[in-house]
């Protein structure tokens, strides 16, 4: 995987030294106007002028044992309220000035990861290739900050299973909330991950064979759009538990592919926390949101484009 261009990070850095201010004293602004000057291989970055949002929709099969405060219907309500522009990742998206696009995946929902795997070897291949597909549809039509997100009920518990298995931790250390579960419900989680991370040990840490699994479609896909924007060279906000968590698949699926990327929030799911370290991604921003669908990354974009611009003085 290339990486983004150290000179000019450097050159970023020591352009910032000229402003007539005390040493770093914008903070993580001067460090997020370096690294985007280091995607775009410029000096001083461009202001992100068409951020797009990517949401992948699939359906989980483990959201049959009650591991969610939401019924798996509310996926398809949570999509058609994005299509209708009603829904919070919309608002957000308009004061960020990003467009959204919705990539429906998976054929039906994944099987229960508790009891069998997620996808087939198929359906595995064509989810991470819809994801490939998508970072290059959205690079190719001009696309300059990438928000990945995701819509489904269930997620948070394979993105607890593959945070557990690729960080060979227990599952009490990733089960969260989620939804908003209470105390039976997270019960009936923390068995769900405890069964699915059972069935993953004979993987080891395989990205593809981890998501084959213990994943499913929506968490695939978003593998393969990470890794695929990394080598597009183009700069990604990284937002909740499950991005987050197939971020940390996506680079060792493609090693080096964590430097185009930047952590916007954190959210309260522990999984999320344990996928940042391994990465070295400190958050943006600490809002303490679990809504999911891209809207902590939203919220993170003007920050970017603050950075950019006080960086070049505009």
């Amino acid at each position: 995987m290339a990486p983004p261009d150290e000179a000019a990070r450097a050159d970023a850095r020591a352009h910032l030294t000229r402003l007539p201010l005390a040493s770093h004293a914008l903070g993580r602004l001067e460090d997020v106007a370096a690294w985007l000057a280091a995607c775009q291989a410029r000096s001083p970055a461009r202001p992100p002028s068409a951020p797009r949002v990517v949401l992948f929709a699939a359906e989980h099969g483990v959201a049959a044992a009650g591991v969610s405060a939401f019924d798996a219907t509310e996926t398809a309500a949570r999509l058609e309220a994005v299509r209708e522009g009603t829904a919070p990742t919309n608002s957000l998206a308009t004061v960020a000035g990003a467009d959204v696009r919705v990539v429906e995946v998976g054929d039906g929902p994944s099987g229960r990861i508790d009891r069998e795997d997620a996808l087939s070897a198929d359906g595995l291949t064509a989810a991470l290739g819809a994801g490939r597909a998508a970072a290059d549809s959205a690079v190719d039509e001009g696309a300059d900050l990438l928000v990945p997100g995701e819509l489904a009920v269930g997620i948070s518990t394979p993105t607890a299973v593959l945070a557990a298995a690729m960080t060979a931790r227990e599952p009490v250390a990733v089960v969260g909330r989620g939804s908003g579960i209470d105390d039976t419900a997270w019960m009936r989680k923390a068995a769900a991950v405890r069964d699915g991370l059972r069935r993953t040990r004979p993987v080891g840490r395989d990205p593809e064979a981890l998501l084959r699994v213990a994943g499913g479609a929506d968490l695939a896909a978003l593998v393969g759009f990470l890794a695929q924007a990394a080598r597009r060279r183009t700069p990604v906000l990284l937002d909740g538990a499950a991005v987050c968590v197939a971020a940390l698949l996506a680079d060792a699926w493609a090693p080096g592919a964590r430097a185009w990327w930047l952590a916007a929030t954190r959210d309260t799911e522990p999984a999320q926390a344990l996928a940042l370290e391994v990465l070295g991604l400190d958050p943006l921003l600490l809002l303490d949101l679990r809504a999911g669908a891209a809207t902590g990354a939203l919220a993170a974009v003007p920050l970017v484009t603050m950075a950019a611009r006080v960086a070049a003085g505009s």
